[in-house]
């Protein structure tokens, strides 16, 4: 894993460990539902707007390889998420729209806006659209189970994670968290029937503000041999989203 700076290059990886408590402790577990919150709590920005280009490259085994790139804004105090599709020139202008507890896809061409789903994969990649917004671990999931063990060179906890609704991208989670600054490294994804669908790699983390987000990351198959999509995220900002770029008008506008 790497760690990038972002921000001020002082800010020391103490700051933004919120809940000191809830990385391993030298003795004994720690309090796992707080663990978990700590993960989301350090890859959210309630108190300020987020935005971001994202890079997406997908690679399958009978379509070959296809780049996205894709504008990004989160309002996470209000749970609010636009993306815009910029590459291809064939997907160009498409967007996805969350507000309200409502996801809505909008098509340039038929200049209208259907339902989506969080559950469903984004542009056919391996990415889902819940990938993209706020991280709500803590509360979508309970933990069933936990060990410790290695990934690399990192001590991790190894937790099982069960959805606590029927809301959530997969039914269960097997997730591996740092035990010295709660970073999540890797996760496994199930069914209901407990098949793995797919296993996600965070392979690098920056500092952003008082949070930390991870801006590469790679989502793995695991039903098609050979296929994934690699993610990278930059040009990240906190500056303020002006609030009309949360609404229907403005995707319908700026895709004209």
């Amino acid at each position: 894993m790497r760690l990038r700076t972002f921000a001020a290059a002082a800010l020391v990886l103490a700051s933004f460990l919120r809940a000191a408590p809830l990385a391993a402790q030298a003795s004994g577990t720690p309090d796992f539902k707080a663990l978990l919150a700590a993960v989301d709590g350090r890859t959210n920005f309630r108190a300020s707007d987020f935005s971001a280009r994202l890079t997406l490259v997908s690679e399958d085994p009978s379509k070959g390889t296809e780049t996205r790139s894709v504008r990004v804004f989160r309002r996470d105090r209000a749970d609010t998420l636009l993306l815009l599709v910029l590459k291809p020139e064939s997907e160009l202008g498409q967007g996805y729209l969350r507000v309200d507890d409502s996801l809505w896809f909008y098509d340039p061409e038929s200049r209208k806006f259907t339902h989506s789903s969080v559950k469903e994969n984004f542009q056919g990649t391996d990415a889902k659209n819940s990938d993209f917004g706020l991280s709500s671990l803590a509360e979508d999931y309970a933990v069933a189970a936990h060990g410790e063990g290695r990934l690399g060179a990192h001590e991790t906890w190894i937790l099982d994670l069960k959805a606590r609704h029927d809301e959530t991208a997969y039914a269960s989670r097997k997730v591996w968290i740092t035990k010295k600054d709660g970073l999540l490294l890797k996760s496994e994804d199930y069914s209901l029937s407990g098949r793995l669908l797919r296993t996600a790699y965070y392979t690098s983390y920056a500092r952003v503000g008082s949070s930390l987000i991870c801006d590469r990351f790679t989502y793995v198959d695991a039903l098609v041999a050979g296929k994934k999509t690699s993610v990278l995220m930059e040009e990240i900002s906190l500056r303020p989203v002006p609030d009309e770029v949360f609404t229907k008008a403005y995707v319908e506008r700026v895709n004209r």
